[in-house]
């Protein structure tokens, strides 16, 4: 019996999918399951399997086809078959032959007159430039980028938290905090609930414009851009507000591993009423980030950098981070902005009640 191989059901923000080159070829055999090719969207990658074992016989669709949802890619026979057990075999492509460079001893000794002195040769290849297409997410997250700018009046807001407090919390409690929740008690739990808590105080920060109307969000779902192998991924931590430090901890060190291993789903990444982005983790000590429509703020953290501050009118070395709000001030005034990231501030540098008993 033959079965058709479909692309699986997509989400309403995502139209369609470009596949990636093909796992397995006509031919092979096949269990139940396995992935046969990837699916590239605008957001994530998704995984095509075998809806059953059997032989592929056949490929509806190549490497590079943009195809949506329910379209038949490939065909799959499950009854028995006159094919071997091993893999069809592939042509062998005859090697492309390697362009030698001749070494500064080879030009020497063709040289028709003998140079006992001569300086040494050295031969350099041009450099060589080249073009490939840019992935389906490169080329959405350029067009959101280039949108945003376009439709929001985005203006940021700096301050700088001093981190000493957070620091002396995590070494007082990361051993215990790690053994019991079997995650490690990193800076994104006290951003998050310092987030959570200036939102309560400020919510406008957590709404967006819908044509002329504003969306008072009853949740916090909070976006944590992730660097992944094939750009920057905003996935989801939904109703945050809820949440312990270790939950938060938990989820974002889930979201790491799965946008590794391109494992996010389209449900991981789609909504979200406000994010975060840290790029202190590679090294950044100041930048101004862009919204990420429909929402209408994002906070950046940056680098902690020992630098001497005043406290109590001495002069003292302290791991200072400055934070940076950017916000869409056609629903945001400056000193809504300005109290949230103060609040933000306030709630980093008296942490305890961001690291509760849980």
């Amino acid at each position: 019996m033959k079965l058709e191989v479909r692309v699986p059901t997509l989400s309403d923000s995502v139209a369609s999918g470009t596949l990636l080159p093909w796992r397995k070829q006509v031919g092979e055999t096949v269990a139940r399951d396995e992935t046969l090719v990837d699916l590239e969207t605008d957001k994530v990658i998704l995984e095509i399997p075998a809806p059953a074992s059997g032989t592929l016989v056949e490929l509806r669709q190549p490497e590079g086809a943009v195809v949506k949802a329910d379209e038949v890619v490939a065909v799959i026979e499950t009854g028995e078959t006159l094919v071997s057990a091993t893999p069809a075999e592939k042509p062998v492509q005859p090697a492309a032959a390697t362009p030698v460079t001749p070494t500064a001893a080879a030009l020497v000794q063709k040289a028709s007159v003998p140079l006992p002195a001569a300086p040494t040769v050295i031969v350099i290849p041009p450099g060589e430039s080249r073009r490939e297409p840019m992935s389906r997410l490169r080329q959405r997250v350029a067009e959101r980028l280039v949108a945003a700018q376009h439709t929001a009046a985005m203006l940021t807001t700096f301050n700088e938290v001093n981190m000493q407090p957070v620091n002396e919390l995590r070494q007082r409690f990361k051993a215990e905090f790690e053994v019991k929740h079997g995650v490690k008690l990193g800076y994104m739990s006290f951003f998050v609930r310092a987030v959570c808590q200036a939102l309560q105080q400020f919510p406008i920060v957590n709404a967006a414009i819908d044509g002329n109307d504003i969306v008072w969000q009853g949740d916090v779902d909070i976006g944590i851009a992730i660097s992944s192998p094939r750009g920057l991924v905003v996935p989801i931590l939904r109703r945050a507000q809820t949440l312990s430090s270790a939950e938060i901890e938990a989820a974002i060190a889930d979201f790491a591993r799965r946008a590794r291993e391109t494992k996010l789903t389209l449900e991981d990444l789609n909504g979200g009423t406000f994010s975060i982005t840290n790029g202190g983790v590679f090294g950044s000590l100041l930048s101004t980030p862009i919204l990420n429509p429909p929402q209408s703020a994002i906070l950046g953290m940056h680098t902690i950098q020992d630098r001497p501050v005043a406290e109590n009118g001495q002069v003292v070395i302290r791991p200072m981070m400055y934070l940076a709000l950017t916000y869409d001030h056609r629903l945001i005034d400056g000193r809504d902005a300005v109290q949230f990231l103060v609040a933000v501030k306030a709630a980093l540098e008296a942490p305890d009640a961001l690291l509760p008993a849980d």
